[in-house]
């Protein structure tokens, strides 16, 4: 699926990686409204929340699914409208320099060892293409727009993840 959410990047190296969660309706999963969400299709009148962000414009480079089916809706070399107001070590603008990975869940669920083994993978992969992304360089959405955004969340666990870099 091709999100037309994204566009040119500066000359910036990708040198950041943003881990983010999503779920639409929040905390139904398997809805595939997060895929139509990201390419401009979600239809507002389907649920009161989706009144809260019609007009929305925004995308990851990937999404994975709770049983680890990944979509990719963006190319890695294009920016993809994933970190919103963020900053970085003093850097504004981290959409410019980063990879946005979604992940379906909520703060507060537990994410699936298929979603992890998933991460794991396309995170090694990105990290031998993108060497800048080092493990210093790989963060919550939480962050980099720090009181804005929560997400991965609190049972995200950030120790399983890297420990399986």
């Amino acid at each position: 699926m091709a999100s037309p959410n994204c566009n040119e990047r500066p000359n910036d190296e990708i040198s950041l990686l943003v881990i983010h969660n999503i779920s639409l309706p929040p905390g139904q999963f398997d809805t595939q409204a997060v895929q139509r969400f990201f390419c401009n299709e979600l239809d507002c009148s389907e649920h009161p929340y989706y009144q809260e962000i019609e007009g929305l414009q925004v995308s990851a480079h990937l999404l994975i699914e709770r049983t680890g089916r990944v979509i990719q809706f963006v190319p890695f070399n294009k920016r993809a409208w994933h970190a919103g107001l963020s900053s970085f070590e003093g850097r504004e603008q981290c959409n410019d320099f980063s990879i946005g990975i979604e992940l379906e869940g909520t703060d507060d669920q537990l994410f699936t060892d298929e979603q992890y083994e998933q991460l794991s993978n396309i995170t090694q992969q990105l990290v031998s293409v993108y060497p800048s992304i080092s493990l210093d360089r790989i963060v919550g959405h939480s962050d980099i727009a720090p009181g804005r955004k929560t997400d991965p969340g609190p049972c995200f666990d950030w120790s399983r993840y890297l420990n399986s870099l």
